[in-house]
């Protein structure tokens, strides 16, 4: 098991994690992350549209990012 750390950065503020959570692996860690970041979109949709990210980590250091970017609409195909 290792621990990992879900780093929450809501705009431009980061809010750290500092208990962690034991995963099995880094693809429970990605579970985690995604299906966090989906509630936390979910629950400040009515609130603000901003970019919202959950910034992975071990003790070792940055493993991934989880991230949900606004855009203006304008997509290039």
């Amino acid at each position: 098991m290792t621990r990992y750390f879900f780093d929450i950065r809501d705009g431009c503020d980061l809010y750290p994690d500092d208990v962690g959570q034991d995963l099995a692996d880094e693809k429970a860690a990605e579970i985690e992350a995604t299906q966090s970041l989906a509630g936390m979109i979910k629950d400040d949709l009515a609130e603000d549209r901003r970019d919202m990210a959950i910034e992975v980590r071990t003790e070792e250091g940055p493993v991934f990012q989880a991230a949900f970017i606004f855009g203006n609409g304008h997509m290039k195909h």
